[in-house]
């Protein structure tokens, strides 16, 4: 299968020749690891246990929702993110003290951050974070972030 990337901001008209219908966003899925719950301060989340390469998404990043399972099933850990270059952290920010389990943070989740659902930041990429959250846990944490990147073109085809 061939792997192919590319920098701009996916869109689709849906086959629409005219350019009448509003064109939607693509959704994309990003794993992570977290290496351990119980650390106290946010740190950058990796790809996967082999690959310690930290999640950065780029700017115009919108995290819908999140899956995760955790190993070791006690406390409570928060998911936010660092931007790029500023360093500005929101250490909660897609999540907020989630029960260390296993399951899905949406915007109906009591466990949802401020920043679930609106662009983490308009103008540089983010890292992902973690930390412990109120009641610290134990074990590793795998997951799926759910995201889009935002249209600055708000949906409008360019001719």
């Amino acid at each position: 299968m061939a792997i192919s990337t590319t920098q701009s901001i996916w869109r689709s008209g849906g086959g629409d020749q005219s350019r009448t219908a509003y064109c939607g966003s693509g959704v994309m899925a990003a794993q992570f690891y977290v290496p351990s719950v119980a650390v106290a301060s946010a740190t950058n989340v990796q790809i996967s246990s082999v690959d310690t390469t930290p999640v950065i998404l780029p700017a115009g990043a919108v995290v819908t929702e999140i899956l995760y399972t955790v190993d070791g099933a006690s406390g409570e850990t928060d998911i936010g993110f660092t931007t790029y270059s500023s360093g500005t952290s929101t250490p909660a920010g897609l999540a907020d003290n989630a029960t260390d389990a296993r399951g899905v943070i949406n915007l109906n989740a009591a466990t949802a951050g401020a920043s679930l659902g609106l662009p983490m930041s308009a103008t540089e990429l983010v890292y992902i974070t973690a930390r412990a959250g109120g009641t610290a846990g134990t074990g590793t944490m795998t997951g799926t972030l759910i995201y889009y990147v935002a249209d600055p073109l708000f949906g409008q085809q360019n001719v």
